[in-house]
């Protein structure tokens, strides 16, 4: 796992912000020249640019400057942005937050809210209906024999999540108890390399892996087996560097609080990727203290110092 996150790092840096300069420069008051906004491509992003274009292009008028969004292949190229200063604004789940916001100065602004109350999301492990694993026992004893796959990295209910519990019923993939461990890239490929017959078994998120891929027709309900979900996970904060100023922040942060009210065209459509009744979903508020849990967990991986 320490050499594939390092590897990451490097193949960010040279791949995805080599060529931005200082595009993300601060002036004397704090404010940048153009925004730079870095989230996770995830598994549709000719999709995601066509939901978010539309926003950048309101960010602009808004706030009256370019706006550039940097989409990336995992969540620890985001980490690497904000670590080099090439991003304001980042969107991560909570585990990347976790590892960002260990050595990086970062407050999280907004998260997504469902029927006015922050949302939720599960992990989930699960197996194809023809793997003969009907349950964690069957996991148990057949270990050597499996091939695990989970999403990405700095996933949290792609990786964090499933592995912590894997490790709390003996089955620690530092260990080499699984046949072998690999990370598929995202949810959904995760799902696929199940269904595909690839691994055995993989992880994922019940909603943004499980739920879109068979929202898509790319699997069908009947094709998974679950073997085990998580307890509700804390949603993905949006972040922004500290050093940004703070009346700036405060103006992107009312722009998305204000986004499902004022523009609809542009907030559904985007919340339609992710959400079946994007109506219900708006963005809310949220604090560094929410993702205590999720710092607990993640305390036991032992390579998270590896991600500075």
């Amino acid at each position: 796992m320490k050499n594939l996150i390092v590897s990451l790092f490097f193949l960010s840096m040279l791949l995805v912000f080599g060529s931005c300069g200082k595009s993300a420069d601060l002036d004397a008051n704090g404010i940048p020249g153009k925004l730079v906004v870095a989230l996770y491509g995830s598994d549709d992003p000719g999709a995601l640019r066509g939901a978010i274009k539309p926003f950048q292009q309101y960010l602009e008028k808004k706030l009256g400057m370019p706006v550039e969004f940097i989409y990336t292949t995992d969540y620890t190229s985001v980490i690497e942005a904000l670590r080099s200063k090439k991003t304001h604004i980042a969107y991560l789940s909570p585990f990347s937050y976790v590892l960002a916001s260990q050595t990086h100065d970062i407050t999280p602004i907004i998260t997504t809210g469902v029927d006015g109350k922050q949302s939720m999301y599960h992990s989930t492990i699960f197996t194809s209906i023809h793997s003969g694993i009907n349950s964690i026992a069957d996991l148990k004893a057949r270990a050597k024999n499996i091939t695990l796959c989970f999403a990405d990295p700095a996933s949290t209910s792609g990786h964090l999540i499933p592995r912590a519990y894997l490790t709390t019923i003996g089955l620690n993939p530092d260990n080499n108890v699984f046949k072998e461990t690999i990370f598929a890239g995202n949810h959904v490929a995760s799902v696929l390399s199940v269904t595909s017959d690839k691994v055995d078994v993989g992880c994922a998120a019940t909603e943004f892996g499980l739920e879109i891929a068979e929202r898509k027709g790319l699997v069908k309900k009947d094709q998974i087996r679950v073997l085990w979900q998580s307890e509700p996970i804390v949603g993905s904060p949006i972040v922004a560097r500290n050093d940004l100023n703070k009346d700036f922040v405060k103006k992107i942060q009312n722009l998305y609080l204000n986004l499902a009210k004022d523009e609809p065209g542009i907030f559904l459509p985007y919340m339609k990727l992710l959400h079946p009744n994007p109506e219900r979903y708006s963005y809310l508020t949220i604090q560094d203290s929410m993702y205590n849990g999720i710092r607990k967990i993640a305390s036991g991986i032992k390579d998270l110092s590896v991600i500075k």
